[in-house]
């Protein structure tokens, strides 16, 4: 029983990370029509960043914010000098986020080398949480408990601002947002820098559980893109849901079949891409 209670909330943790990573890249797929290949990137420098503060005396608190800083300005100036130039241009513009995902794998390897590098758990969630005669990593669940906040505070973003609006409006009806004045190329950078800002908060928060390696970003990614499609693309709703399925099945597949964990990981996602193209939560298109 408590292997199952513990890989529950391992599950739960995960699915949190998740959230924060697929729901910067469900925006962005969502109102840009971009799938954004370096958002696993960005989430490994994230953690980059953090193991570099952290190391330097700063707690994960700081180093959070510099990394959100960090990476919103690298989503910035990739989307205005890189993926502007390229509108319109569908698969060149897969082609260059790809491209820059490899960029980064190497940048992080001249700079940081090929060793894993530990991030420490800050000290007051250092001590293990008991319950009965269950033990659990505390931090984990700060994790989750952050994962919701964020969900929250998207939400009221999305549905109570006028920026929320302005993003419904560009993801329902793209020619109508410019129809009725909305700065669509403002708003395309804004999304792309918020959608950045998550990734390297995830990265950062990931950063105690999985370390900052290379090959993190290839490992995430398509995490992420499983739970955007099962989710359904431009649904935060959806997008929140399914990162948890996501979570549960990852997990508990890798503990009870790891040699079939990525045939249940994927057979989801091809079933709904079969019956359901538009996502789980997803809106049909006309």
């Amino acid at each position: 029983m408590q292997i199952w209670i513990i890989q529950t909330l391992n599950s739960l943790s995960l699915g949190g990370l998740l959230f924060m990573l697929s729901s910067g890249f469900a925006l962005i797929f969502g109102l840009m029509r971009i799938a954004n290949l370096t958002h696993g990137s960005l989430f490994m420098l994230g953690t980059y960043v953090a193991a570099t503060m952290v190391r330097n005396g700063y707690n994960l608190v700081v180093a959070a914010i510099a990394a959100m800083i960090v990476i919103s300005i690298l989503g910035g100036l990739i989307e205005r000098f890189i993926l502007r130039r390229l509108s319109g241009n569908a698969q060149g513009q897969v082609l260059a986020t790809l491209g820059l995902s490899f960029v980064a794998a190497d940048f992080c390897l001249m700079v940081w080398g090929g060793d894993p590098i530990p991030i420490a758990t800050p000290t007051i969630f250092q001590t293990p949480l008991r319950l009965f005669d269950l033990s659990f990593p505390s931090y984990r669940l700060v994790v989750l408990f952050v994962a919701i906040i964020a969900a929250i505070l998207l939400y009221l973003l999305m549905e109570r601002t006028r920026l929320g609006a302005m993003i419904r409006a560009g993801v329902d009806d793209m020619d109508m947002a410019r129809a009725v004045g909305i700065h669509v190329s403002t708003l395309f950078t804004t999304v792309f820098c918020l959608g950045s800002a998550l990734a390297g908060l995830g990265g950062t928060l990931g950063g105690p559980i999985f370390n900052a390696y290379p090959g993190l970003d290839a490992d995430m990614l398509p995490l992420a893109l499983i739970v955007v499609i099962l989710g359904g693309v431009g649904s935060l709703f959806g997008t929140f849901i399914a990162s948890f399925i996501v979570g549960f099945i990852y997990t508990f597949g890798i503990a009870l079949v790891p040699d079939l964990a990525y045939v249940i990981l994927f057979l989801p996602m091809v079933v709904v891409i079969a019956f359901k193209p538009q996502g789980l939560f997803g809106r049909v298109t006309t």
